[in-house]
C-alpha cells in the first residue's frame, strides 16, 4: 500500500498554498510563541508467548537507529488545518525517546514509560487528539499519553487513555487517532474534532472491508452463527445456521470473514482445533496475563483429565466410576504443593505467567482437581432434600424457580396443543399434600408457598430427538413448599416423555415423591438426579450462554460501530464489554461447536444450540431487569415503598436479596452519570449517535426479534438509564451469579449431573435389582460417565476461575477514564455503595437464621459479593467477585 503524507490522510482536499511575502513571514515568526510540552507515553511491547517477538524487537531497534521511529502529532482544538478547515491543525512530529535503551525483550508482560517532547504553538490551544504512526516492524500496546502541566489545561495534565494495539503503519488505511479523555455528546463536540470523530467510527464499521479479517483489522460487524458446524466432514457434523430465519432466530456474533465451506455455502469454514487465532478486533483480545492464565488453566485441566483416564484403562469397568470413593479420589491423595515463602520465591524466578499459574500457592494439589466447595464440610450433605432445593435459590442456576398460583395449579404447559397434545402436568393434590407439613394445596397457594422448577416446555419439543442419541432423559417439573423456617422442601418430581404413539398424543408422566429409606429412597435420589440433569443443561445453554454471553455481543458490536470513544455512554459501557468477544469466539471454536465440549458433556448433545435458539424466541430485553424478572417469575410482588419497587415472597433468597442491592447500586450510578450529560428527554432524542446505536442494535444485532413491542423507543432519559442499567447488570452481576458457582457446586458432578444414560429402573428389571443391591453403582451408571465427567469438570474449572488481571464492578483500569469531575465523584460513590453491600453480604452469611445463605453443605453465598475492595489480582477459584464484564 502506498501511503500519502499525514496531512493528506487527515484532510479531505488540500488547498492551494498562498505564498507569503517576506514582511508577512517575519510578522508570523514574531507573533508565534513556541513552547515545549513534555509528556509520557506508556506502552507494552511484549507479545507474550509469541517467540517471534525477540527477533521483532531486535528489528525495531534497528529501525530506530535508521530513523524509522514511532511518531506522534498533537491536533489543535482551536486552529483549523490549512488544508481542511473542518479539522484541527497538526503540531510538529515528536518521537518516543530512548526506545533502544528502554524497551526490553522480556518474557513477561511489562509496561514501559517513554518520554516525549512536543514543540507546540501556544495559539493552537489545548490538543483535542493526537495521531500516532508506528514505523517499526511489530505491534505494541499503547496504554496512554499524558501531557504534564499543559498551559490552558487549567494547570493540570491532559490525559489520553488509549488501551489499543498499534500495528505497523502499512497495516492501516488511515492513521490511528486518539482523543483526550473529555466526553462529548455529538452536538457538543468541538468543531475541529467532529470530522475526526465521524471518520473513526467509519473506520471501525469497515464497510469497505472484504474477505477474511486479519488481526490488525479494526472491524466490528455482524454475522450469523453459521460457524458451529463442519459440513465438509459429513452430515453428522453439520449444524443449522442460527440467526436470520424464523425457525432459528439468534443474536448476531462478530464477523470473521472466513470463506464458506465446500459442502454448504451458507456455513463458514472453521479453523483447526489448536488454532486459537480466531478473528476478533485486536483490542477485544485477551490481555497477555489473561491469555497466559487461560492457557495455564487449560494445560492443568488436560493433565487432570489424562491421569485418571489412563488409570481407568486398567480398571474392571472402563469409563465407569465403581463407587463414590472413585469420584472422591479425583480430589484426594495427591502431592500437595508447597506454599508460603518457598513457593513465593519459586514464582518470582519463573518468568512466564503461564507457568506461574501451574505452580500455585492456594493449596491446590498437583495433578488433582481442587476439592469443590460442596464437599469441603461433608461428603453426603449434597444428597439432602434441603440442599437440592436450596441450590435453586443460591446455587449456580438461581434464576429459574417460579411461584405457582391458584390459576397455575396443576402446572400448565404452554406448548401448542395441536402439535404436542396435552402437556399439562399430572401432579395432583394427593401426590403432594402428604408431604406439606399439614397444610393443604389450596392454603399453600393462597399463602404464596408453592413453587416450581419447570423445565418441561423447554425440553419436550426436543426430547424425542435427544433420546435417539445415547442420552436417556426426561422433561421435568419439581414442586416445592416454602416452609416456616424459610427453606424449600421438595414435594414431588414429575418425569415426562413424549407419548409412544407420537408427540401429538401428548406426554406420559410419572410422579415421584420424597422417601429416605430402601429402594424408594434410591428411586427418589434418581428422580432428583434427572431434575438436576435438566437444570444443568438449561443452566449452561440458556441461563449462562444465551442470556449473558450471546445476547450481550450485539451490544458490543453496535457500541463500537455507532458510539464514539468520546461519547459518554461509550465511556459508561465500555468496561462491561471487556474480553467478551474473545471468550465467545473461543466458545464457538471449542465449546458450543459440533462435536465440541458442550455437545459431549451436556445432555441435549447435537441439539443443544438449536434448543437455545428456540428459547431465544421468548427472550425479552426489558425483563432482564432484576426487579421485572423476579415479578415475572412470581417470586416477588410490587411494593412501591421499597427501594426497587418489589417485595420478595421468599425472604431468604440469596441471589435475589444480594442481587437487588447490586441492581439498586448500578441503577443509582447510571442515573447520576446519565443525568450529568442528559438534562432532559430532548437531549436523548437529538443524540444522533445514541439513536443510530439503538436502531442498529435492534435491526442488526437482534434483528430476528426487532419487531417485538417491548423494545424501548429510546426517546426518554429514563429509557436510556434503564437500558444501560440492564446491560451492565447482564454483563456483570448476572453473569457472575451463573458462572463462578460452577466449580464450587458442579465440580462434584454427582451433585449436578449433566447427562442421564438410562431411564428410571422399572420393578422386575435387572436395573431395578441393581438399584436394590447397590444404589451407588446404579446411580453412577445412570449419570455422566467417567470421561465426560472428567472433561466436564475440567472445563467448568477453567470457566470458574478469576483471571489475575480481573477488574471488578466498581473498579476501572485507569483513574483517568474521564475528565469530568462529577461523573468521577458519582463513580466513587458507586464504589462505596458496593463496599457497603460487601459488608451486608458478610453479615447475612453469618446470620444463622438465614438457612439458605449456607445450607447443609455450609457454602456461604458469595457469588454476588462485589469484591470491589480487592486489588490483589490473585485470581483463581475464589467463588466471589463480580467482574465488570462477561470475560470467561
Amino acid at each position: 500500500m502506498i501511503h500519502t503524507h499525514i496531512a493528506e490522510i487527515l484532510c479531505v482536499k488540500p488547498k492551494t498554498k498562498k505564498t507569503k511575502t517576506v514582511e508577512e513571514d517575519v510578522k508570523d515568526k514574531k507573533t508565534k510563541k513556541t513552547m515545549k510540552i513534555e509528556g509520557e507515553v506508556v506502552v507494552m511491547k511484549k507479545n507474550l508467548l509469541d517467540f517471534k517477538d525477540t527477533m521483532a524487537s531486535l528489528l525495531d531497534r534497528i529501525h530506530e537507529l535508521l530513523g524509522r521511529r514511532v511518531s506522534l502529532h498533537l491536533i489543535s482544538s482551536l486552529q483549523p488545518h490549512p488544508a481542511n478547515e473542518k479539522r484541527g491543525r497538526l503540531g510538529k512530529a515528536a518521537h518516543l525517546e530512548k526506545w533502544v535503551t528502554k524497551i526490553k525483550t522480556s518474557v513477561t508482560a511489562e509496561e514501559t514509560a517513554f518520554g516525549v517532547t512536543f514543540d507546540w504553538d501556544k495559539s493552537m490551544g489545548p490538543p483535542a487528539a493526537f495521531v500516532i504512526k508506528n514505523h517499526h516492524r511489530s505491534q505494541f500496546y499503547l496504554k496512554s499519553l499524558t501531557l504534564r502541566n499543559f498551559p490552558g489545561g487549567e494547570g493540570g495534565p491532559i490525559h489520553f487513555v488509549c488501551n489499543s494495539w498499534i500495528y505497523p503503519s502499512h497495516r492501516y488505511r488511515s492513521y490511528r487517532v486518539f482523543f483526550s479523555n473529555k466526553a462529548y455528546l455529538p452536538s457538543e463536540t468541538p468543531e475541529l474534532v467532529k470530522e475526526l470523530r465521524e471518520e473513526e467510527l467509519k473506520n471501525l464499521r469497515g464497510d469497505e472491508k472484504e474477505g477474511e479479517l486479519k488481526e490488525w483489522d479494526r472491524v466490528y460487524d455482524y454475522a450469523y452463527y453459521n460457524d458451529l458446524g463442519a459440513p465438509d466432514k459429513g452430515p453428522d457434523s453439520a449444524r443449522p445456521v442460527l440467526g436470520g430465519s424464523p425457525e432459528f432466530p439468534y443474536p448476531r456474533r462478530g464477523k470473521t470473514g472466513r470463506k464458506p465451506t465446500k459442502s454448504d455455502p451458507k456455513s463458514e469454514s472453521r479453523l483447526a482445533l489448536l488454532n486459537l487465532n480466531i478473528y476478533v478486533p485486536r483490542d477485544e483480545r485477551f490481555s497477555h496475563v489473561k491469555f497466559s492464565d487461560f492457557l495455564a488453566y487449560a494445560l492443568k485441566s488436560v493433565t487432570q483429565v489424562l491421569v485418571p483416564e489412563i488409570a481407568s484403562l486398567c480398571d474392571k469397568t472402563i469409563n465407569e466410576f465403581d463407587s463414590f470413593e472413585d469420584v472422591f479420589h479425583l480430589y484426594d491423595g495427591s502431592i500437595k504443593l508447597a506454599n508460603g515463602h518457598t513457593i513465593s520465591k519459586l514464582r518470582d524466578i519463573i518468568p512466564w505467567e503461564m507457568f506461574r499459574e501451574l505452580v500455585r500457592n492456594d493449596g491446590e494439589r498437583f495433578l488433582k482437581f481442587p476439592l469443590p466447595d460442596v464437599l469441603k464440610q461433608s461428603r453426603s450433605a449434597w444428597r439432602t432434600d434441603e440442599e437440592f432445593a436450596r441450590e435453586m435459590l443460591a446455587g449456580l442456576n438461581p434464576v429459574v424457580i417460579s411461584r405457582l398460583t391458584l390459576k397455575d395449579f396443576p402446572p400448565k404447559s404452554y406448548l401448542d396443543s395441536a402439535k404436542y397434545g396435552n402437556q399439562h402436568s399430572s401432579i395432583r393434590n394427593e401426590h403432594i399434600e402428604p408431604h406439606m407439613n399439614g397444610i393443604s394445596v389450596q392454603e399453600a397457594l393462597e399463602q404464596n408457598k408453592l413453587y416450581i422448577l419447570d423445565h418441561h416446555d423447554a425440553l419436550m419439543p426436543y426430547l424425542t430427538r435427544i433420546n435417539s442419541t445415547n442420552t436417556k432423559t426426561y422433561a421435568t417439573r419439581t414442586l416445592l413448599l416454602l416452609q416456616e423456617d424459610g427453606t424449600l422442601k421438595p414435594l414431588a418430581i414429575e418425569l415426562s416423555l413424549p407419548h409412544a404413539q407420537g408427540e401429538s398424543h401428548g406426554s406420559v408422566s410419572k410422579i415421584f415423591t420424597p422417601s429416605e429409606e430402601g429402594v424408594e429412597g434410591s428411586v427418589w435420589q434418581l428422580a432428583k438426579a434427572y431434575a438436576a440433569v435438566n437444570d444443568s443443561g438449561y443452566h449452561q445453554l440458556i441461563s449462562h450462554w444465551l442470556q449473558t454471553h450471546a445476547v450481550i455481543e450485539p451490544f458490543i458490536i453496535a457500541s463500537n460501530r455507532q458510539l464514539s470513544v468520546v461519547h459518554p455512554i461509550y465511556k459508561l459501557l465500555h468496561p462491561h464489554f471487556r474480553d467478551t468477544m474473545n471468550i465467545n469466539a473461543l466458545a464457538r471454536h471449542v465449546l458450543i461447536n459440533s462435536d465440541g465440549v458442550l455437545e459431549r458433556t451436556v445432555f441435549p448433545s447435537r441439539y443443544a444450540m438449536e434448543m437455545s435458539s428456540s428459547i431465544y424466541k421468548s427472550w425479552v430485553f426489558t425483563d432482564q431487569a432484576l426487579p421485572k424478572d423476579l415479578l415475572k417469575r412470581g417470586v416477588a410482588v410490587e411494593d412501591p415503598s421499597s427501594d426497587n419497587g418489589v417485595k420478595l415472597l421468599i425472604e431468604d433468597y440469596p441471589f435475589a436479596v444480594d442481587g437487588l442491592e447490586i441492581w439498586s447500586a448500578i441503577k443509582t450510578w447510571v442515573t447520576e452519570y446519565c443525568s450529568f450529560y442528559y438534562k432532559n428527554d430532548r437531549t436523548v432524542q437529538t443524540d444522533t449517535e445514541i439513536q443510530s446505536w439503538w436502531t442498529e442494535l435492534r435491526t442488526e444485532g437482534h434483528s430476528d426479534i426487532q419487531n417485538e413491542s417491548w423494545w424501548p423507543l429510546m426517546q426518554t432519559r429514563d429509557e436510556l438509564i434503564e437500558t444501560c442499567t440492564i446491560i451492565i447488570w447482564i454483563a456483570s452481576a448476572l453473569h457472575a451469579a451463573v458462572n463462578f458457582g460452577q466449580y464450587p457446586y458442579a465440580g462434584f458432578l454427582p451433585n449436578r449431573p449433566t447427562v442421564s444414560r438410562r431411564f428410571m429402573p422399572e420393578p422386575g428389571t435387572k436395573e431395578y435389582t441393581e438399584l436394590e443391591e447397590n444404589k451407588e453403582v446404579a446411580f453412577l451408571k445412570t449419570i455422566t460417565p467417567q470421561l465426560q465427567t472428567l472433561l466436564g469438570i475440567s472445563i467448568i474449572e477453567i470457566l470458574s476461575m478469576h483471571s489475575t488481571d480481573e477488574i471488578y464492578l466498581g473498579q476501572r483500569d485507569s483513574p483517568n477514564w474521564t475528565a469530568d469531575d462529577e461523573p468521577l465523584e458519582a463513580f466513587n460513590r458507586f464504589g462505596k455503595s458496593l463496599e457497603v453491600i460487601e459488608n451486608n453480604i458478610i453479615r447475612r452469611n453469618n446470620d444463622k437464621r438465614l438457612k439458605n445463605r449456607t445450607g447443609p453443605v455450609n457454602i456461604p453465598y458469595t457469588l454476588l459479593y462485589p469484591n470491589t475492595t480487592d486489588y490483589t489480582r490473585e485470581g483463581g477459584l475464589t467463588g466471589k467477585g463480580i467482574p465488570n464484564s462477561v470475560s470467561i
